[in-house]
């Protein structure tokens, strides 16, 4: 039951079909390039497979509603008929391919650790094989006795990438959160498998007491032998990943780039045993971990590009007719239509005929290269990661706003003042939509960041000010803007804006860490920002710039100032109604739009 705490049950798998427990990562590597479709080999020996999907298709997911939870659910529901008749028509799907590939393993460590089963069939072995790395081996939970007997799921996850059902997209991922078992039907994306688990965990950790949360987390030596854990929350693109394994100095150390679960006091829990980050722009001056560890044989790549030499171009964006003539039969089998490739390659049309600004028109996506490459590498290919089985508190935790626009003005960095202002921010999600949501730009709001937890947003509002009110009373809860400051990519190199660059990020982390900011109250919403005209805070508006630190400057020196009130307005009136309409408390509601 959705708000039973007890651990879950998986019976005994429930297809009569050959199953291939546990392959190495070398047999799956095999079993996708011979049976996955579109599966690339790169220059480094690893395996890139390019997909149909370049994202995850929330449009597409159905949560099975019998009446057994009342609380709400985020996510579209399936009435239980028409979900079994999926679910069968999978079996017999599965039944007719006659193998399965089974993934067991945990998702998290220690007493918290879910043991989790994934079942693929062989068009899926490259999903099988990206999982297998982020999950926890039965030899990092288990005793040598549990061991020796046979692995108990509490859950379980069935992907079949090829089946395509009679739904909207061809495409259902049918979760049953009164069973803890979802059903993935179509996408051939691996964050759909990751994602099944991860929600179903989700539900757990909600019914247990705690939160999980889309963030990534850092372990942060303060000072003498003082430890403490930062949380840092944020949407697909708005450089989680990057600054969780980005380096303070010698006082950081990764823990997990994705999720972690919070629980009373500080207390938190990991979830997996590997990186998934975006790849996009990745070079290794400025994000030299996750570059070697995507560069490493043992990673797998998703959606990445490769030249001619099977090496990665991760800034590539559009295509020439000379590539896209080199990737015709991967473009045409996963979606590009036939007769506008070869229209491109034979030069009929031109790049500049079939773009509407940066976005290409319907049927021409093939002319730009996705943005949402991802990769896949196990925790023992990055340098250097914390000690995951002894993890200090929870005592720090933020979020990252990636805006973008002519009137992006979220100061560098933001300290919160009360629990309910936090609570508030996390609730709001904002950011500016990435290559990961689709076509449409613009400012976007996620409650927590969160595309996993399955019930009513407004319950993780409510469980995070219950977790809050028993933080240790020196938590430091913040905002960080990771995107730009009056504009974009191309205002700036008009000289018309500003980019917050991955060294200005460090630099506000590290002197957050440290405690040397000044801070003073923002007089619009009532948060704290760098008071850039104090002495102490001297090195770090030298480092980043004060129109970063405050973007009020930005616009007063540039006569802009009418766009930046209008943006303070329309920000407390779309900040006010997303809460209100989550049904947020109103002491949340005031704390982020004072009056």
């Amino acid at each position: 039951m959705p708000n039973d705490p007890r651990r879950p049950s998986q019976p005994a798998i429930p297809f009569d079909v050959e199953i291939l427990a546990n392959p190495t990562q070398d047999e799956l590597r095999a079993l996708a390039f011979e049976h996955a479709p579109f599966c690339l080999r790169t220059a480094m020996g690893s395996l890139d497979k390019i997909a149909r999907n370049k994202a995850r298709m929330a449009r597409y997911t159905y949560v099975i509603d019998r009446g057994t939870w009342t609380g709400g659910y985020s996510h579209k529901t399936i009435e239980p008929e028409k979900a079994q008749a999926l679910i069968d028509a999978q079996a017999a799907y599965v039944r007719a391919k006659g193998k399965l590939i089974a993934i067991e393993g945990y998702v998290g460590l220690g007493p918290r650790a879910m043991p989790v089963q994934w079942l693929y069939t062989l068009e899926g072995a490259n999903i099988a094989g990206m999982q297998q790395v982020l999950a926890f081996p039965r030899e990092a939970v288990e005793t040598d006795a549990e061991r020796a007997e046979p692995f108990r799921p509490a859950l379980r996850l069935v992907y079949t990438p090829d089946f395509r059902p009679d739904m909207p997209g061809g495409q259902a991922i049918v979760v049953d959160l009164d069973h803890f078992v979802t059903y993935v039907m179509g996408p051939d994306y691996f964050g759909e498998s990751k994602k099944g688990a991860l929600r179903m965990l989700a539900a757990w950790v909600y019914a247990n007491g705690g939160l999980l949360m889309h963030a990534g987390a850092k372990e942060i030596r303060h000072g003498g032998d003082d430890r403490l854990t930062m949380g840092i929350l944020g949407l697909s693109g708005t450089g989680k990943t990057t600054t969780t394994f980005s380096k303070q100095g010698d006082a950081a150390l990764p823990i997990q780039d994705d999720m972690i679960a919070i629980w009373p006091k500080g207390e938190i829990s990991v979830t997996e045993n590997g990186c998934f980050a975006k790849t996009f722009g990745l070079a290794e001056q400025t994000e030299p971990v996750i570059y070697r560890g995507t560069m490493s044989p043992s990673s797998w790549l998703e959606n990445v590009y490769l030249d001619e030499t099977g090496r990665p171009a991760f800034s590539k964006t559009t295509l020439s007719p000379t590539d896209v003539a080199r990737l015709r039969e991967i473009l045409v089998g996963t979606g590009a239509p036939a007769e506008n490739v070869d229209a491109y390659v034979a030069g009929k049309v031109q790049i500049e005929d079939v773009m509407e600004g940066t976005v290409p028109k319907d049927g021409w996506d093939f002319v730009c290269w996705t943005e949402n490459g991802r990769s896949i590498i196990p925790l023992s290919a990055l340098d250097e990661a914390a000690d995951l089985e002894d993890l200090p508190p929870l005592r720090s935790l933020g979020i990252l706003n990636r805006d973008e626009g002519p009137d992006a003005a979220t100061p560098g960095i933001v300290r919160f003042v009360s629990p309910e202002q936090a609570a508030g921010y996390l609730m709001l999600g904002e950011t500016s939509k990435t290559s990961a949501a689709g076509k449409e730009r613009g400012k976007t709001r996620s409650p927590f960041t969160q595309p996993f937890f399955p019930y009513a947003h407004k319950l993780q509002a409510r469980r995070f000010s219950e977790l809050a009110a028993t933080f240790p009373s020196d938590i430091v809860m913040w905002m960080m803007n990771t995107g730009f400051v009056g504009g974009d990519a191309r205002a700036v190199e008009a000289g018309e804006a500003l980019k917050v660059k991955i060294r200005h990020s460090s630099a506000m982390l590290e002197a957050l860490i440290a405690g040397r900011i000044q801070w003073k109250r923002d007089p619009d919403f009532g948060y704290e920002i760098v008071d850039a005209d104090h002495p102490a805070n001297a090195a770090l508006v030298e480092a980043v710039g004060a129109e970063i630190l405050e973007p009020r400057r930005f616009f007063e020196a540039r006569g802009r100032m009418e766009i930046y009130r209008d943006w303070v307005r329309r920000m407390k009136a779309e900040r006010a109604a997303f809460l209100r309409d989550f049904g947020v408390d109103e002491a949340i509601v005031a704390a982020v739009v004072p009056s």
